[in-house]
């Protein structure tokens, strides 16, 4: 299941589970599946998946009924169920390219950092190739949505949900909803109030549903208006809904009217701010920072909102809820009427410093080697810590994507620049401390877009460089060489801008760096040289002494050797004074991997020897094994083969099964491979 997964309807499921009505609209849907397509008729083979199309308004339950068609035929496809949703609670359309990113994480396909949308669903529909699935597709927004994700494979099937037809996908039939039947919309509102209050009165309960016009949504706010007053009669409700007249609004904003008027001030207004939760996923974290209450009096609201059928409680192991999609709009009306900016914009600002807290919490517990991040942590409220490093990386994985929602809606607030960077740094250090930044890649390419965006909004050179730059890098290691290329160019020029020699000097060595990969071997030399002129004047040894290996490896490839002797001597005597002594020893071993290719055997020797000294002294097991597997190859290619089976042998017993590995890994190391992470620039201030 995606993190797009989200029932924007309000549900016609009851507590129990049991699904209610629809008989005729599933008894037709199933019998769609069936039925033979205009390919088939035409005598061509189906080219694509068959698309079933369930549409209706926010509120008549057409989510429920898919999920109860996917229910019923989901044995059918063996390889599973994949759930998206394709607007955002406001009804803005998610992207394509985040859908599709989504679906196949679900099916644990490769999807690059910063790959574009044609390229996802390329990967997309050659991952569902050989697959039997089925695709829920939630709430779409237009047609060229569902079509960019349809599998190509006839044996997958896609059920779509929206608002209306999806013109431009052929041979699909909408199911269009309206109401309940009447048996099946009374038995709703029983499951709320109770069998005695309808068994009493079946002819108002009758006239409710008339009134309620049979809509689910609007039915379950009605039964949790009189599940909360056990002694208020179904008739009188009915006669209030009836007096209000249809010129008022729907069915489900007269019964929602109602519902949020009969609600405690505090109480109403923690309901209308929820409209600012990101992605409609509330927590009681984030209703304690809009309203400004505590956290136990949030989550006590909440699950009073559940019981009332003002939101739902999302099946989850963290207390987290969902603002159904049909009340999103009404809410934020409420918003705006009772509300004044200021005040909205005070309690958005509220929640997001409330997320960087929560996300500094989440990094600061991995690190329990730092004191002043232990004192930092005992410093918060009991609130805001989590009791193990486990417990917050499961946050950290749960909340994923209220998170990335909550950066995106900061970003394009355009207001709150200051905090959005900070919520977005802190959220860069929680993934990367806690899976990794290979794992993270792809959310952290979509993060440090936007803290680009906000860069050249707000003409910040320094943050646009490191956007530049991080961006860059995720490139790099996708393969991108060459776009990343011109992300470390751009990035050069904003550094210089910001007069940041940090910044510009990651930035020429970059571009040595990207040079190298496309194999022009002259250019990298010469912007590893720019960035060691700078480094010189800094009296930046280690870096200075990296940048001379860097230099070398360029020559090394070009087949200079002489010059990359040069370089890697000048490597080894740069970590000798700076006093590193692991580097020292790397650094010997490719001053002998040269020589070797030089075809200096017995000086490649001497230096092998002595590389082997000083990895003992780093305790670098692995690096001792290469080199004695270097000296192996050279002493069979000097004749001596029995000192070749000494040090061999040698080998063998330091590394045993990884030896081969080894033997594998022993070529010149690419700059990324020698590079990685060796220069990170943040985009805001260490304070944070």
């Amino acid at each position: 299941m995606t993190d797009q997964v989200v029932d924007t309807d309000a549900s016609v499921l009851a507590a129990e589970g049991r699904f209610l009505g629809r008989t005729r609209e599933l008894k037709d849907l199933c019998a769609d599946i069936e039925r033979t397509g205009l390919d088939t008729l035409a005598g061509r083979k189906a080219p694509r998946a068959r698309v079933l199309l369930i549409a209706g308004r926010p509120g008549s339950g057409r989510t429920a009924l898919a999920e109860e068609l996917v229910r019923r035929v989901a044995d059918r496809y063996t390889d599973g169920v994949l759930r998206a949703r394709l607007s955002e609670p406001d009804g803005t359309p998610v992207a394509v390219e985040r859908v599709a990113r989504d679906l196949l994480a679900a099916l644990d396909a490769p999807a690059p950092a910063g790959a574009d949308e044609d390229d996802l669903t390329s990967a997309l529909r050659e991952a569902l190739s050989a697959r039997r699935m089925l695709l829920l597709l939630d709430d779409a927004a237009d047609a060229a949505q569902v079509d960019a994700l349809l599998p190509d494979s006839p044996e997958c099937l896609v059920v779509a949900v929206s608002a209306g037809p999806l013109t431009g996908i052929s041979d699909v039939r909408p199911c269009t909803l309206g109401g309940l039947d009447t048996k099946s919309a009374v038995e709703l509102l029983s499951r709320h109030t109770g069998s005695v209050r309808i068994t009493v009165d079946p002819r108002a309960a009758e006239g409710l549903v008339e009134e309620c016009q049979a809509q689910p949504a609007a039915l379950m706010l009605a039964g949790g208006w009189l599940a909360a007053r056990p002694k208020a009669a179904v008739a009188d409700l009915a006669k209030h809904l009836h007096a209000e007249g249809d010129e008022s609004g729907t069915p489900l904003a007269r019964v929602f009217r109602l519902a949020y008027g009969s609600l405690p001030a505090p109480a109403a207004r923690i309901l209308r701010l929820l409209c600012l939760a990101p992605g409609g996923l509330v927590d009681p974290h984030t209703a304690s920072a809009l309203a400004g209450c505590s956290v136990s009096g949030a989550r006590t609201t909440l699950d009073d909102f559940v019981t009332l059928g003002l939101l739902h409680a999302v099946d989850s192991p963290l207390p987290e809820y969902e603002v159904p999609g049909c009340l999103h709009p009404l809410l934020k009306a409420l918003a705006e009427s009772h509300d004044r900016p200021a005040e909205i914009q005070l309690a958005r600002a509220r929640m997001l410093e409330r997320t960087v807290r929560l996300l500094q919490s989440c990094r600061a517990i991995t690190e329990t080697d730092s004191p002043h991040a232990r004192e930092k942590l005992l410093g918060m409220p009991r609130s805001l810590r989590f009791p193990s490093p486990r417990a917050a990386a499961e946050w950290l994985r749960l909340r994923r994507p209220a998170l990335m929602a909550a950066a995106r809606l900061a970003v394009a607030d355009g207001e709150l620049d200051t905090l959005a960077r900070r919520l977005m740094s802190q959220l860069v250090r929680a993934m990367v401390a806690h899976f990794g930044t290979q794992a993270a890649a792809a959310d952290l390419y979509g993060i440090h877009g936007l803290v680009l965006d906000v860069a050249e909004r707000r003409g910040l050179p320094r943050e646009k460089a490191a956007a530049l730059l991080n961006l860059g890098d995720l490139d790099a290691r996708t393969g991108r060489t060459a776009e990343a290329l011109v992300r470390y160019r751009a990035a050069l020029d904003a550094g210089r801008q910001a007069d940041d020699p940090y910044a510009t000097g990651r930035a020429m060595e970059s571009v040595g760096g990207a040079h190298l990969e496309l194999g022009d071997y002259d250019r990298a030399a010469d912007w590893f040289g720019r960035a060691l002129a700078q480094r010189l004047a800094r009296e930046e040894r280690l870096d200075a002494a990296r940048l001379y290996g860097r230099i070398a490896t360029a020559h090394t490839y070009a087949g200079r050797y002489g010059e990359a002797l040069r370089g890697w001597r000048a490597a080894v005597a740069g970590y000798r004074k700076a006093g590193d002594v692991a580097a020292q020893a790397r650094a010997l071993s490719e001053l002998a991997r040269v020589q070797e290719y030089a075809g200096r055997p017995e000086e490649c020797l001497r230096t092998c020897q002595e590389a082997v000294e000083w990895a003992r002294r780093a305790e670098d097991v692995r690096l001792q094994a290469a080199l004695h597997l270097r000296m192996a190859d050279t002493l069979e290619h000097l004749g001596d083969p029995t000192a070749a089976a000494l040090h061999r042998g040698t080998a063998e017993r330091m590394l045993g099964e990884e030896l081969q590995e080894i033997q594998e890994a022993d070529t010149p190391q690419s700059a990324p491979e020698q590079d990685a992470n060796a220069c990170e620039i943040r985009s805001t201030s260490a304070e944070d």
